[in-house]
């Protein structure tokens, strides 16, 4: 596929996610985390002109409205408060999505973007497809905070596979290499460089936790024993009242589609990494860190998986020995930098580096991913405590 037919797909899915949204649904923001969808497709076209493109803005003060935290950029609004942006107009974030991407094709069939320009669009594409996966998860939490619960869409696939029983796949100790090296086409900052681990012997589980073992951790009295709890968990657990993962009520939880009965089958989501560390705990197990997930990694099909593009939206039943897509898995490790990290250049040096404190790392994308933007070194990253992410675990133990 050429750039501009990437260009073209990436941004009309982006625009297509908001297509069953009314104009109140992109406007509202029930909490901080959750960007209103308008300032997602506003803040990904602000990218790119603000990145790719040269010449004349836009709009002058579109930089500070869609700037997300880009200090050396200058001042923006605070994050709490992109709901409160009624202005400018979904109408006209529509346009000026339309503008640049009209200025970006003309500079493609052009050519008049050099080596650099055409890499920070490629970043650019990337950086789109993430928050493509955002519009879902911040969408999720609007709808699915609110009273009655409306779905994103009824028209969404339903699971019908068997599922696969959890079996324990064991791997070998050693000298192991992770990380993206310079022969792969793309790769984030935070991947590189590929450099040398030493990896004990581990175990891991060939699928992900399940909604039955939510369920029976739930029995068994889990959210009530701080014995099974980080301390900071069990201070989060307490503090906000969490007796099941988010959107659960009773026997019954929230999903794009709608509100329907807990499946056991289906792969849990919507835990915490505390709540996903006290069920393998629990469990008599742990979670991986990030280094033995990618070991088992490496040998599955990123492209395998449960991912948007099958238009699901939601964890499917798990099949056997597969790592990518249903859920971001948690692992045990917190995300820092790899040995000879080097940030982007310039201002793009602010997109990881700046978050590696107080975070844990996830691998293998999810439902809402879209296929083709994960593989087996990618790294995302979330507060301990965070929930409205389509994120679940699979666990580990030392063999």
């Amino acid at each position: 596929m050429s750039m501009i037919q990437r260009f073209r797909a990436v941004r009309e899915r982006t625009r297509a996610l908001c297509e069953p949204l009314s104009v109140e649904d992109q406007q509202v923001q029930p909490m901080a985390d959750a960007s209103p969808s308008k300032w997602h497709l506003a803040h990904t076209t602000w990218f790119m002109e603000a990145f790719v493109l040269d010449g004349p803005r836009y709009d002058a003060d579109y930089e500070f409205l869609f700037n997300s935290y880009y200090e050396a950029v200058g001042p923006r609004v605070e994050r709490g408060r992109r709901g409160m942006l009624t202005r400018p107009s979904l109408e006209r974030v529509l346009a000026y999505r339309a503008e640049i991407d009209r200025r970006i094709e003309h500079a493609l069939v052009e050519g008049t973007l050099d080596a650099a320009a055409l890499a920070r669009l490629d970043l650019g594409l990337h950086h789109e497809q993430q928050h493509q996966e955002l519009i879902l998860t911040d969408i999720k939490y609007v709808l699915g905070t609110q009273p009655l619960q409306p779905a994103y869409r009824a028209d969404l696939a339903c699971t019908t596979t068997e599922a696969a029983p959890m079996r324990w796949r064991s791997f070998d100790g050693g000298i192991v290499q992770i990380g993206a090296d310079d022969n792969d086409s793309f790769a984030f900052d935070n991947e590189r460089p590929a450099h040398d681990v030493i990896v004990r012997p581990f175990a891991l589980a060939s699928r992900p936790l399940t909604n039955a073992d939510v369920l029976a951790f739930i029995a068994d009295g889990g959210y009530r024993e701080p014995r099974l709890w980080l301390s900071d968990g069990w201070h989060a657990a307490t503090t906000a009242g969490w007796t099941a993962p988010l959107y659960w009520a009773a026997d019954s939880l929230y999903e794009l589609a709608g509100v329907r009965a807990i499946d056991p089958d289906e792969i849990a989501c919507h835990l915490s990494f505390y709540e996903a560390d006290a069920i393998a705990r629990w469990l008599g197990a742990r979670l991986p860190t990030e280094i033995e997930w990618e070991v088992a990694a490496r040998a599955h099909d990123p492209l395998t998986g449960n991912f948007a593009d099958d238009d699901r939206l939601h964890p499917a039943r798990p099949a056997d020995d597969r790592m990518f897509g249903d859920v971001w898995e948690w692992t045990a490790s917190s995300y820092s930098a790899y040995p000879g990290f080097q940030a982007l250049a310039g201002v793009l040096g602010e997109y990881n580096g700046k978050f590696m404190s107080g975070q844990q790392v996830l691998r293998g994308g999810s439902c809402l991913t879209p296929r083709g933007h994960v593989r087996a070194t990618y790294r995302n990253f979330f507060q301990p405590a965070a929930r409205w992410q389509m994120a679940g675990a699979r666990i580990a133990k030392d063999a």
